[in-house]
């Protein structure tokens, strides 16, 4: 009994102590997503659940919940940003190539057609990130023609 007491105390101290080591937020200033819209130009419905179900972790600005001040969720929730935008961030849209856009943009249409993003860790807690298939159907339509649109200039004449 004597041991798991101090393992309790040694457990409650290094989670006290783990609240003094913040992570840096992702909060982006100014408009962060303007030259991605400016040139995929997503209808209001697309960019709608954009917002809803890939921004948090795939741009420079985070909407945090209550719990995100809480280590050691928030160590976890910061890596889960930081891989989201090693894989795509869409607020540094504009210094990505021309083929990495359309690579992009096919990542995007496996992803959500197969029901892979959002990640269900992140619509466990957000449940008007479960994209339905009317949405599905939006985002593809919308990631196909502006892949047919940067690829206009490649085609043979």
């Amino acid at each position: 009994m004597k041991i798991l007491k101090k393992v309790l105390i040694l457990a409650l101290v290094a989670f006290v102590v783990m609240q003094f080591f913040r992570v840096d937020k992702n909060e982006a200033a100014g408009d962060y997503l303007e030259a991605f819209v400016a040139e995929t130009n997503p209808p209001t419905e697309v960019m709608e659940t954009l917002k809803t179900a890939c921004l948090d972790c795939h741009s420079n600005n985070t909407r945090y919940p209550w719990y995100a001040e809480i280590a050691p969720i928030s160590y976890w929730l910061d890596d889960h940003i930081r891989h989201g935008k090693g894989e795509l961030n869409f607020s540094e849209w504009a210094n990505y190539s021309k083929s990495r856009k359309d690579h992009k943009m096919d990542e995007i249409i496996e992803q959500v057609e197969n029901r892979w993003m959002p990640m269900t860790s992140y619509t466990k807690v957000h449940k008007d990130a479960i994209l339905t298939d009317e949405q599905i159907a939006s985002i593809v339509s919308w990631a196909e023609q502006y892949r047919a649109l940067i690829n206009l200039g490649d085609r043979p004449q």
